[in-house]
């Protein structure tokens, strides 16, 4: 008589084998799911990565256009003023040259109203050539518009190479029309920029103007691709509704690559940029990955799909359940413990016992390779003794367990940054010492992250130079340097004259342009490790001088102004020279040893300052030398 409790236990090897093939179809979905997650992780992060490349891409575009609407903004200004005459022209072609400040710029050239050479920084007879034919003379010819044209690319009359070209009208003093300024660019020198940046050997990067006409692209060094017409392309299709920045896929209509891209509208020209990569690159690295993996998924089902086959013959077979049971606690357990960290065993004389797998990952050796060697070998020398005392105090009793953060030698990428836990072991029968275990792994990324983060804190995000807060904890490390060594250091507080009436009459963006073009005069005059350059707030910026005394601060004050001089930046706002022109307020002190306020030595230079503008400001004002610093009251 067969019995209920009978029947159940002829029903469960079949709720067994169900169960199996349950786990076998949950694992198979749940790791096709986390692969297709992977691989959308990784078109993100592709995403991401061309955002970026974009937004710098048109940041480089802004830049570039930027100076060259600020070249002829001067040149018409002084066309302008000065007027066309023959001696204004002969003047103006001996100071074009001096225009030419980058290699941004591939030439300046002045128009008259029929198109004639007037005056260029190209060393060619004016006389054999004529441009009222070319589309943006005739723009500017019928349009009373003062604003620069960024015109579509043509090839150069003077070289022969395809240029990129910005120009402006010049009016007669009754506004009538009296020719163009123009400045051109070489598309050559966006191809060899973009060159610069990695996008695989499909991507690609892209400068065009919003008419969908094509500029400039990365590999395109023989220029077919310039002058392009995209405007049918499904991307400009309904191109008012598109936001200014977006993620874009499509397939290439130049070469009919699937492309990932990010395009990027500029908000100060009409300009995009394209930065895409080809999505099987971006997938290639996932693919190959998701083929081991999906391997040893598949192997593990296998395994667990015999496993479960074992396990229904171990319940048909109850006196073998308990050995067959623990034959397959003890494979998941091994499956369990399997960690992506390397793992090893330190003996009493530093050699390695024990290397995990994970090894090859970590640090490029296999486990066969390292068994047997030392265990501190690799680390770096600066590194080296502070971890060897810290194992030696591990296996001295002084501590448990220890944790830090070193540089290793890795066998391709060079050197990582590491990060160590140890715990030491102890013998099962005395109890005593007989080793440290330690779980280490890869740190490089967060280490790189922390590092960036603190460059940012410390950095102006206008001028590349230091920050208030940069300069504010280098000046107190310095000044008790200088007091502990007894020398003197000196500091120089930089105002622009005139800001708010330049900001007022150019613009802020012509603005932020005459702040960096000073920042870089800065960085170029902070010649030591120890001198600083920073932005000290809005117009004002600092240099200070460590080591220097009250007659090198003078030389470097002047030398600062000189340069920007030389630069011969326009302000007609500021008489009489009607050049942008600074301000320095200079102070030298020698840190007494009882002496720990250093914001003596700024309010000194701020006097100086004050004094320099009180003045007649574009002058250096030296304070008057104190020693010991600060001053003592009478």
């Amino acid at each position: 008589m067969v019995t209920s409790r009978d029947l159940g236990k002829t029903r469960l090897p079949f709720w067994a084998a169900g169960f199996v093939v349950l786990i076998c179809i949950v694992i198979l979905a749940l790791s096709g799911w986390r692969e297709w997650e992977t691989r959308n992780a990784e078109l993100r992060n592709a995403e991401v990565d061309v955002a970026n490349l974009a937004k710098s891409l048109v940041q480089h575009a802004d830049d570039t256009f930027e100076l060259a609407d600020t070249l002829l903004v001067g040149l018409v200004h002084r066309l302008e003023l000065d007027g066309m005459g023959p001696d204004t022209i002969a003047k103006l072609q001996t100071y074009l040259p001096t225009r030419k400040s980058s290699n941004r710029i591939r030439g300046i050239f002045v128009y008259d109203e029929t198109g004639r050479w007037l005056a260029t920084t190209e060393q060619i007879d004016l006389s054999k050539f004529n441009n009222s034919d070319r589309e943006y003379f005739q723009h500017h010819r019928a349009s009373p518009d003062r604003n620069t044209l960024i015109g579509r690319p043509v090839r150069s009359r003077a070289g022969g190479q395809w240029i990129i070209t910005a120009s402006r009208r010049i009016n007669n003093p009754d506004g009538s029309f009296a020719g163009v300024a123009l400045v051109t660019i070489d598309v050559a020198y966006f191809v060899k920029f973009y060159e610069r940046f990695d996008v695989g050997a499909n991507g690609s990067a892209s400068l065009l103007n919003n008419d969908g006409i094509m500029l400039a692209r990365s590999h395109d060094e023989s220029g077919s691709y310039v002058g392009r017409d995209l405007s049918n392309a499904p991307l400009f299709k309904q191109w008012s509704s598109r936001p200014a920045a977006a993620v874009y896929y499509f397939k290439s209509p130049l070469d009919g690559v699937q492309r990932l891209s990010y395009y990027q509208r500029s908000d100060q020209h009409p300009l995009m940029v394209l930065a895409s990569r080809s999505q099987d690159d971006v997938l290639a690295p996932w693919r190959r990955a998701a083929a081991v993996r999906m391997t040893y998924v598949v192997g593990l089902v296998l395994l667990i799909a015999v496993i479960g086959f074992y396990l229904v013959r171990q319940l048909l077979q109850r006196q073998r359940m308990a050995q067959a049971l623990a034959a397959n606690e003890a494979h998941f357990r091994l499956l369990a413990e399997q960690s992506s960290d390397m793992v090893t065993r330190i003996g009493l004389d530093n050699r390695l016992l024990y290397v995990s797998p994970s090894c090859a990952r970590v640090v490029g050796w296999s486990p066969d390779e390292l068994l047997g060697n030392s265990a501190v070998a690799g680390i770096h020398p600066e590194d080296l003794e502070r971890i060897e005392q810290t194992i030696a105090a591990l296996k001295n009793g002084e501590a448990e367990e220890a944790r830090f953060v070193y540089r290793q030698r890795h066998r391709e990428k060079g050197e990582i940054w590491a990060e160590s836990a140890l715990h030491v072991t102890r013998a099962s029968d005395t109890g005593e010492i007989d080793g440290v275990v330690a779980i280490m792994r890869d740190v490089t990324e967060q280490k790189d992250l922390q590092d960036r983060l603190a460059s940012l804190a410390t950095t102006d995000g206008l001028t590349g130079l230091a920050n208030r807060r940069a300069f504010d904890e280098r000046l107190a490390e310095e000044w008790t340097r200088a007091r502990r060594d007894g020398t003197q250091i000196s500091l120089l507080l930089i105002d622009v004259d005139h800001f708010k009436k330049f900001n007022d009459h150019y613009g802020h963006l012509a603005g932020d342009g005459c702040l960096r073009a000073l920042g870089k005069i800065l960085a170029a005059h902070a010649r030591r490790p120890a001198d600083l350059a920073a932005r000290y707030g809005g117009e004002e910026f600092a240099l200070l001088l460590p080591n220097t005394g009250a007659d090198g601060c003078a030389q470097i004050g002047e030398e600062i102004r000189d340069s920007l001089h030389e630069l011969a930046m326009l302000h007609a706002q500021n008489p009489p020279s009607r050049l942008v022109t600074v301000s320095v307020g200079a102070a030298t002190g020698l840190p007494s040893q009882t002496a720990t306020d250093c914001n003596a030595l700024v309010a000194a230079a701020d006097r100086a300052l004050y004094a320099a503008k009180d003045s007649g400001r574009d002058r250096l004002v030296m304070s008057g030398q104190v020693v010991p610093w600060p001053a003592k009251s009478a």
